[in-house]
């Protein structure tokens, strides 16, 4: 059965002359699909900004410039391009508006709000010109999509540039972006300005912007941002003009020379995948310094509603990247800015819009998942459309790990695994390896994208131990950081730190719907000895670790790898004996095993008291010696 990747629809997208060249540029995507991005044959394009522009607080209009220098990495020829016009989307009519009012559990912050957008309210991306090397393009809008038909064909290996002019009108704050959102804060200039699409090894990733997640190009900005003086702004990348900027970003004791007039705001990012920034006249601004990382900036409307839960978060921010360099991998850049603004809590390169008010484990939380981020989505640029449980769920397990530094807490997994079982019970999960936006419901997309992938990591400490996870969360940040890892480029990663098979591991989980659910079916005795008999009652395989707690008080781990894992994991606790048993394979629905002492010297017996895997009825997991709801069978009666 194919899966959602296998249903790619391989382009060609330069003219090919001939038949014999058809088949072999189609026998090549095929190749190129099914081997992956191995680190030899990988390829990214590249992208460098210069943009200019100035927002009229007045109108809340924004007139720029824009060049945008295209490298074209790829093996391909293209003849056109993309640009996200993401502003289009807050219009009434447009597929965000439309699937928002027909989704039978629609965001609470969208709701119909798109619908009832005045002509002043509503967002716009104009584009007044656009040459490509200093000649006019053909282009045409379609939604949150600009179309570009190119002068002239773009060669693999080269690079072009495309000179625009473009006005947008900011809108009232319902997703993400806009002007002022429930909290008062004026501007949220996410998603502001028109972005090149990302072209990879599948093609082009010009999807309409209809709800969720998004992919970028990796490269370099350079930006200036003309507005009112009065206003201090925050966002991607480091301010180059303190000196006339001031706000709190100058040295101390250093002077300000403000010229007359708006102020010009000058900032460059290099090696990100978006620019964003907010802009408020009642921002302040602090800032702390990580040790052994970077500076870390907070800006925030001082109130009775945030002034005291902001300051506290300042120390949870620095625990915050100290905990992610050490177990993730060192954050690349010298500067991060946590910003109130937006209607929840978003991630971009360098920093983070959250919501300012509300109780200080909810601010922190978000701060935290939010941070989290700048690992996986904003250094492992993993396509978050498609995968969005290698963005969300990585970025929710790495912060919930980090965040249990803070507020200590047993399990800080627990919550993703009581999100699954609950969707599981509902009837309304669907396969996590979708895009984002298909989803049938807000929940199933939640469950899949943040519990689902925060339990994907969970499992694979259970299936390889953890100190071969934690190795691995390294290499694989260290070899895929600034890149566009996929799937399996994590998994052989893994693969290779492990010295373990996982790739069905993979499929089970992102692929299907299939759940665990393993149980002990009988206990028995013959001859002083007790015989354990399990039995696989869900369709996906795992391997068990089965505990046996004696009268004595002794404790004896037996451990049942699965065929497909072609090995064990190593032993996780030395102070309990381990045996290692032989391999359950997937087909066979029951195992017996036997131990040395009879029923009478058994306390209890339980599969995974780590509690790592994600079984659906963990009821039928432990038996207990006298326990009437454990099943207990004896064959001498």
């Amino acid at each position: 059965m194919l899966t959602q990747k296998d249903l790619i629809f391989f382009r060609i997208q330069s003219p090919l002359p001939d038949p014999m060249h058809k088949i072999a540029a189609t026998l090549l995507l095929f190749i190129t699909f099914f081997t992956s991005q191995s680190q030899n044959a990988y390829w990214q394009q590249r992208v460098e900004y210069s943009m200019n522009v100035s927002l009229d607080v007045a109108t809340h209009r924004v007139n720029g410039t824009q060049r945008l220098v295209y490298y074209n990495n790829s093996p391909d020829t293209l003849t056109k391009v993309y640009y996200h016009l993401y502003f289009n989307a807050f219009q009434p009519g447009s597929m965000m508006d439309v699937r928002s009012r027909n989704l039978p559990d629609p965001d609470r912050r969208v709701m119909d709000r798109i619908s009832k957008l005045t002509d002043t309210e509503i967002g716009y991306q104009h584009i007044q010109s656009l040459t490509q090397d200093g000649k006019e393009t053909s282009h045409r809008v379609n939604g949150t999509l600009l179309e570009v038909t190119l002068t002239k064909p773009l060669l693999p290996k080269t690079k072009t540039t495309f000179d625009m002019k473009f006005e947008s009108q900011v809108p009232i704050q319902i997703r993400r972006s806009g002007r002022n959102n429930r909290e008062g804060i004026a501007y949220s200039m996410t998603q502001w300005y028109p972005k090149m699409a990302e072209y990879d090894y599948q093609g082009w990733h010009a999807y309409q912007y209809v709800a969720r997640e998004f992919h970028g190009v990796w490269g370099d900005f350079d930006v200036k941002i003309t507005i009112d003086p009065s206003y201090v702004i925050g966002g991607t990348g480091k301010l180059q003009n303190a000196d006339k900027i001031g706000h709190g970003y100058e040295k101390a004791g250093a002077k300000v020379e403000r010229a007359p007039g708006n102020l010009t705001w000058h900032f460059i990012a290099k090696d990100v995948i978006d620019f964003t920034w907010a802009a408020d006249p009642e921002y302040t601004h602090d800032r702390v310094q990580v040790p052994n990382g970077p500076e870390v900036h907070f800006f925030y409307q001082k109130n009775e509603k945030t002034a005291e839960n902001w300051k506290k978060m300042q120390d949870y921010a620095v625990q915050t990247f100290q905990h992610l360099n050490k177990y993730f991998g060192k954050y690349p850049f010298d500067t991060y800015s946590v910003i109130q603004g937006g209607d929840g809590g978003m991630e971009y390169p360098m920093c983070t819009l959250i919501l300012g008010e509300g109780p200080l484990t909810g601010v922190t939380g978000t701060m935290a998942h939010e941070i989290a981020h700048s690992w996986y989505q904003m250094t492992l640029a993993s396509n978050e459309s498609l995968y969005a449980w290698m963005d969300e769920g990585f970025t929710d397990f790495a912060s919930s790990e980090a965040r249990a530094t803070f507020f200590p807490t047993e399990n800080p997994h627990a919550g993703s695994y009581a999100s699954y079982f609950s969707l599981v019970a509902s009837g309304l999960q669907e396969i996590a390896g979708q895009h984002s936006d298909h989803f049938s419901t807000n929940r199933a997309y939640g469950t899949a994208a943040y519990s689902e992938g925060a339990i994907f990591l969970q499992q694979l400490k259970y299936l390889i131990g953890n100190e071969s996870f934690y190795k691995g969360m390294l290499q694989y940040y260290n070899t895929w950081k600034m890149k566009h890892p996929e799937p399996n480029d994590f998994v052989r990663v893994m693969e290779k730190v492990s010295g373990l098979q996982l790739h069905w591991y993979l499929r089970y989980w992102i692929y299907t719907t299939k759940r665990i659910d393993y149980a002990i079916t009988s206990v028995a005795e013959k001859d002083g000895n007790a015989y354990v008999t399990l039995d696989r009652l869900g369709e996906f395989p795992m391997p068990i670790d089965l505990m046996v707690t004696y009268q004595d008080g002794s404790m004896e781990l037996f451990y049942i790898s699965t065929n497909e894992l072609l090995g064990n994991k190593p032993a996780e606790d030395n102070a309990v004996k381990r045996n290692v048993l032989t391999a359950w394979p997937w087909v066979n629905p029951s195992y017996s095993l036997k131990l040395s002492k009879p029923v009478a010297a058994i306390t209890s017996i339980e599969i995974d008291p780590s509690q790592r895997m994600a079984d659906i009825n963990r009821k039928n997991n432990v038996w207990v010696l006298g326990d009437k709801t454990s099943e207990y069978k004896d064959p001498t009666r």
